[in-house]
């Protein structure tokens, strides 16, 4: 009689070294506490460095707080440099670093324009380039935070769900790219999370409309994220989820 395979050992997460961006909030700074209950070795960037000091001492494993600014290459360079360097190695990368600020077109500021697609688009690019020689020698992985954004434009979003249609191009060429060298990349897609993300809108109708899909609906945690970032990146090394699309139940679109 032939015996059933057990089930896959996972991958695991014990001593993997991950670099996070935009860990100072929101989705990043859960992350960080997730990966870091899971067994990782945790590197957390933000400009905001002085609020990844707490952050730093809640982590139950080793963790260090890195000054990251992700519109800035060589800052970029600098932070997985100094990751590299106090861990030995780099094994995942979380590109979490993002910037909302909704508004129409017509008559837009469009110096937020121009820091939207800096932060979230060209950003997570420069933490790719500048880390993926080192995720190439620890078959390591790619996890692009991006939004349900990605899939569907609504008013008053069109520069930020370009910048998040730009990440899923992106991400998919860099999929087929890296796949067959041992790299996964990893696309999460939040709804509507209770963050910080929506006080960087500055448009006062914009802000009323956040507020009122905020009350309108049992909204996403940032560990609901986290722990679907620790679910993808935990699978085995034949096993790569290239797409997780996690809306709060009550979300419509």
């Amino acid at each position: 009689m032939n015996v059933p395979d057990g089930p896959t050992e996972r991958r695991g997460l014990d001593r993997k070294v991950v670099l996070v961006t935009g860990a100072s909030s929101g989705i990043g700074r859960a992350t960080a506490l997730a990966l870091s209950t899971a067994g990782a070795r945790v590197a957390v960037g933000a400009r905001r460095v002085d609020r990844l000091d707490s952050l730093v001492d809640a982590a139950p494993g080793e963790a260090i707080a890195l000054q990251l600014d992700v519109t800035d290459p060589a800052s970029v360079a600098r932070a997985v440099g100094e990751t590299v360097e106090r861990f030995g190695r780099l094994d995942a990368l979380v590109n979490n670093a993002g910037l909302m600020q909704s508004g129409m077109i017509l008559d837009a500021d469009v110096r937020e324009w121009q820091r939207m697609v800096d932060t979230n688009l060209l950003g997570s690019m420069y933490a790719v380039h500048a880390a993926l020689p080192h995720l190439l020698e620890t078959k390591g992985a790619v996890v692009q935070v991006s939004s349900t954004a990605a899939r569907s434009a609504s008013l008053g979003s069109g520069v930020y769900a370009a910048t998040k249609f730009g990440i899923s191009a992106f991400s998919e060429s860099l999929r087929q790219e890296v796949t067959n060298r041992g790299v996964r990349v990893i696309v999460i897609q939040p709804g509507f999370v209770d963050t910080e993300l929506t006080s960087h809108i500055t448009d006062p109708r914009m802000q009323a409309a956040a507020a009122e899909i905020s009350s309108s609906m049992r909204t996403l945690r940032a560990d609901d994220i986290a722990e679907a970032i620790v679910y993808a990146l935990g699978q085995p090394d034949h096993v790569s989820i290239n797409e997780i699309l996690v809306r709060p139940t009550d979300q419509v679109r």
